[in-house]
């Protein structure tokens, strides 16, 4: 981080590449460095005595002075050997602006990789190659190849791609953005974004980040940490194109079906408290507005208008991006009637009608902000004879200063005739946009980054010493069938894995044969359900799954023989792995599917949903990186359309969603210990008199896994650190617990520091 804070405020700067020709790299660098005050510029270029005006100097290593920052501007095929020399010279960092590395071909990735070769011997820092270089308009350095000097702000604006970040920063200038940093990564072989986000964390004049990004992310655990700790305090709104799926990819279940690269990012980002936004005018009506204190507390909107249609397309865009209309309640329509025309709508949204003057929309906002069933306010207006857009937005502005502990955006539809409006609102701090629809979207990013922020204060827990299941036994299996070349265990190795980790789960009998699977049938008693699986056939539903109930031994032996045919006629030397017998549930009420899958760029990752043998086709799912709590379960089911069918439907029993709770820790237990598994599925997880049960498990191994140089490689999110906890007694005899703090630990925090002296505050602190 020292390399990186000399880098980003040099008391000496070299431009290695320098020129005085109009329009060169070179001389653009030095036309913007020169705008620097402070600074000590030298120049690099053994063609040159002097460039503008500066002495020339043939080699990095021939300047006198010790150089905080390199700025490389010269041909491509040089670059190697200057970063060497820079590295022996002892430079703080590098900028690299030179292109034609990578993206040039098989000889630029050639040199891009001597770089990184290089770069392994020093502990200089390297920003790019093929980047604009960064802009500080705080600390006057305009160490880029951006002509235009930005205003100095408090949004920072960091991006991969060099030729969009000047695009953004276009529109940024001309919405009158200010900015505290610009930077972008180029190639990123070196300084990445969670290099930046740490960084900027410490930045005082730094309050929010936008993030342009367009390529993987190279170490996802730093991104995620500093990306985590950044959220707590400033927001991060981010912009991704999706990425294009690799469709030629075998998919080995449900989950590694369902979960693509999108979605798990998605869950990433949520879990770290990071805003993505879809386009790209929402990273500026989204960056700045996230600051506010008044975030939403739900995602309920009342919508107050003086027309009709205005209303109605706010309350369509609020519906399809997952918002709720906030419900009047009865008192607050009581008392809108005392004062609104009686043609109103008596209805959210609440249309106050064209006549409406600013006193109307003034106490029409008192109201709705007194319901306790409205957590944000939208106010939409459109120019009339009635009132003056100017006087509207001083008596809003006026009335929110005062009275608003709920947010309150707004939409002053039009062009010209209302930018005066427009203006005086955004001088003082209330939102406001050009259409319905981009407010609304604004207003659903606030709330989802408010309610990420309360994940934040969530800690993943592991299981204690006492509480931990044994799994030794589970581990020297998961050897065994690995030096037999396997990956796939079969149905009782799989059911072994649930009953270890406390996950309820059906009676059912494994038998090599019909005879035995006849016997078993008897024992547990008819109706049954009979499955044969085979690890050679990737979806057991397409060789057995749940066939139909099975009332007699010779129902069973005939269903028997017509799986088999199945299973031969998909793989004619197919090995079978065992044949199921399963107690039928008496009735199934919900079909639930909980799964997992390790992605190469993610690492593991958990799918709840509605489940069955119509999960491909409902879709309805939601993703959580492990380990997860109770708190952070229940988001898991919150956030699936299936939840609410749990709660009670259609005359069925609710489900038990405290056990679903304990089931989805469980199951997150299960994927924190064991980084060897690569994809597992319960479908179903049956919910059947309110209780969950699996029907079965699949398990596919890891064969790349290897040996793990630490505990937890497949996890992005670290557990809460139980290794530390131990024992220890007083002086005088007392046995206390040492641990690492936890967020929920707060209350008790305040409570010792009120209970300590002066004497032992000042001396501790």
């Amino acid at each position: 981080m020292d390399n990186l804070k000399r880098m980003f405020d040099p008391a000496t700067i070299a431009v290695i590449g320098a020129s005085e020709k109009n329009g060169s790299l070179g001389r653009i660098l030095i036309d913007n460095l020169q705008a620097c005050k402070e600074r000590k510029i030298f120049t690099v270029n053994p063609n040159q005595k002097t460039v503008c005006h500066f002495d020339c100097y043939d080699s990095i290593g021939s300047i006198p002075d010790h150089i905080d920052l390199a700025i490389v501007a010269s041909p491509t095929p040089t670059v190697p050997g200057i970063v060497d020399a820079c590295g022996r010279a002892g430079v703080d960092g590098m900028i690299i602006i030179t292109d034609g590395f990578r993206e040039a071909g098989e000889e630029g990735l050639r040199l891009e990789e001597e770089i990184i070769r290089i770069k392994k011997n020093y502990p200089m820092r390297i920003l790019g190659p093929g980047c604009l270089g960064i802009n500080r308009p705080h600390a006057n350095l305009c160490a880029s190849r951006i002509r235009s000097i930005p205003e100095a702000g408090n949004i920072a604006l960091l991006t991969q791609s060099s030729a969009f970040e000047k695009t953004l920063f276009d529109w940024g200038m001309h919405a009158h953005v200010s900015f505290s940093m610009l930077a972008s990564l180029g190639s990123g072989i070196d300084i990445d974004f969670g290099d930046l986000i740490d960084y900027l964390g410490s930045d005082s004049r730094t309050r929010s980040i936008m993030i342009y990004m367009e390529d993987r992310i190279r170490d996802i655990k730093k991104f995620a940490g500093a990306a985590r700790g950044f959220a707590r305090y400033k927001p991060i709104v981010l912009l991704k194109p999706p990425s294009v799926p690799n469709e030629l990819q075998e998919k080995q279940s449900h989950t590694d079906m369902l979960a693509g690269p999108e979605d798990i990012f998605d869950a990433l980002l949520q879990r770290v408290g990071v805003v993505r936004v879809r386009e790209t005018q929402d990273l500026y009506n989204t960056a700045d507005v996230l600051y506010s204190r008044n975030l939403p507390s739900g995602p309920r909107l009342a919508i107050i208008t003086n027309m009709t249609g205005a209303g109605l397309m706010a309350a369509n865009r609020l519906r399809r991006s997952g918002g709720r209309l906030a419900e009047l309640s009865d008192k607050t329509v009581a008392a809108l009637n005392q004062f609104l025309p009686v043609s109103w709508n008596r209805s959210n949204p609440v249309d106050i009608l064209r006549t409406a003057d600013a006193k109307r929309y003034e106490n029409t906002l008192q109201v709705c902000l007194d319901d306790p069933g409205v957590d944000g306010i939208l106010v939409l207006f459109g120019l009339m004879d009635t009132v003056n857009d100017e006087d509207l937005a001083n008596a809003l502005v006026s009335f929110v200063k005062e009275s608003s502990a709920k947010p309150v955006i707004t939409s002053w539809l039009g062009r010209e005739e209302v930018d005066r409006g427009r203006k005086i609102l955004l001088r003082n701090g209330i939102p406001t946009y050009n259409t319905p629809e981009e407010a609304v979207r604004t207003y659903l990013y606030m709330y989802n980054y408010k309610r990420n922020l309360r994940d934040l204060d969530e800690t993943p827990s592991e299981l204690s010493v006492d509480e931990a299941p044994s799994k030794n036994h589970l581990k020297s299996m998961i050897r065994r069938v690995l030096r037999e070349n396997g990956s796939i265990l079969t149905d009782e190795d799989s059911r072994n894995f649930l009953k270890n980790y406390g996950i309820p789960l059906i009676q059912t009998f494994t038998a090599p044969n019909v005879e035995a699977a006849v016997g078993h049938a008897n024992a547990i008693g008819y109706p049954v359900v009979l499955k044969i699986s085979s690890p050679d056939i990737i979806f057991r539903q397409d060789v057995g799954g749940v066939v139909r109930n099975i009332t007699s031994d010779a129902e069973l032996r005939m269903e028997y023989d017509s799986l088999i045919e199945r299973v031969r006629e998909r793989q004619p030397r197919a090995t079978l792995s065992g044949v199921t017998v399963q107690k039928m549930i008496d009735v199934i009420d919900y079909e639930l599917i909980l799964g997992a899958k390790k992605d190469p760029d993610y690492g593991a990752v958990i799918l709840f949903g509605m489940g069955g043998i119509g999960v491909e086709i409902f879709r309805d799912y939601a993703l959580g990186l492990p380990p997860l709590n109770q708190a952070l379960a229940r988001r898991l089911m919150e956030d699936t359309q299936v939840y609410k069918m749990l709660q009670g439907y259609r005359g069925k029993k609710p489900a038990d969603l405290h056990q679903l709770e304990e089931i989805i820790v469980s199951f997150s237990n299960l994927i924190v210990d064991f980084p060897e598994i690569l994809v597992m599925d319960m479908n179903p997880l049956a919910v059947s008199d309110g209780k969950a049960v699996a029907l079965d498990a699949r398990i596919i191994l890891d064969r790349q896994a290897g040996d793990q140089a630490t505990p937890y490689p497949h996890l992005v999110i670290t557990p809460y650190p139980m290794r530390y906890v131990m024992r220890w007694h007083l002086r005088n005899g007392t046995e206390v617990i040492l641990r690492p703090i936890k967020p929920e630990d707060e209350p008790l925090e305040h409570e010792m520091f009120t209970t300590l002296s002066e004497a032992t505050l000042r001396e501790r602190f």
